[in-house]
């Protein structure tokens, strides 16, 4: 039980590593630095925490994969905050990037072959998701404009709503397409910030992510509604 808990600190261990690496091919800041550590341990402790609270007898090779993505999204988040300072080329976040959303596409069918799907792994690969997107949606403020944070944000302000209204915090149905949608952000992204898309294409693009996901979450949130007023009408009907 005690050497599952310490495997992800195995990949946190490397992303400090990646991170050493990227400095000498280029200088990362002081926040940078900061942030780039900061999501490294915090997310691996999280991991740490939901292996002991599940009682977990192994790190599955599933989680393998979305570790090493969440090690690549530590080094896309120093190189983020490193960007707000100072430039940072391009094809170096794109370098980093790129594996870290084919990686996206690999988890959950290595989870699957391998027998080693859980509800952690699956919580795991979705806030890793979230938190790339949220990233690169910062790096690309600069060149579509801050509207772009929408796709970033959203998420996190899906959970915030939660703990105003807790039926929003209820399971919803496995949609794939909701994967399809993060997988569609993040490459959109991905697309925006190598600058390589002229404008208004550019724009085009982010707009296009952005109503994907509002579709996405418009749905979730619209079946929330309905089972939480059925269940009204359930325990006050006589």
């Amino acid at each position: 039980m005690a050497g599952v808990q310490i495997r992800p600190w195995w990949w946190a261990g490397g992303g400090v590593a990646g991170l050493v690496i990227t400095d000498l091919v280029t200088p990362l800041s002081a926040a940078g630095w900061a942030s780039g550590l900061a999501y490294l341990a915090i997310s691996t402790a999280l991991v740490s925490i939901g292996l002991v609270r599940r009682k977990a007898e192994r790190f599955g090779a599933g989680n393998a994969v979305t570790a090493t993505r969440s090690m690549l999204i530590g080094i896309v988040t120093a190189l983020v905050v490193t960007s707000l300072s100072q430039p940072v080329p391009p094809l170096v976040l794109a370098v980093i990037v790129v594996p870290t959303l084919a990686l996206d596409a690999v988890d959950g069918w290595v989870a699957r072959r391998t027998g080693s799907v859980t509800t952690l792994g699956a919580r795991f690969d979705m806030e890793a998701d979230a938190f790339l997107i949220l990233a690169l949606s910062v790096y690309d403020v600069r060149i579509v404009g801050g509207w772009i944070l929408a796709i970033g944000l959203m998420r996190y302000v899906f959970v915030a709503a939660g703990w105003l209204f807790p039926w929003l915090r209820s399971t919803v149905p496995f949609r794939y397409w909701r994967k399809v949608v993060a997988a569609v952000c993040g490459i959109s992204l991905a697309l925006i910030a190598t600058g390589l898309l002229p404008s208004p294409a550019d724009v085009l693009v982010g707009a296009a992510a952005l109503a994907l996901l509002i579709e996405s979450f418009g749905r979730d949130v619209s079946w929330l509604i309905r089972v939480n007023f059925r269940a009204r009408a359930l325990v006050t009907s006589p």
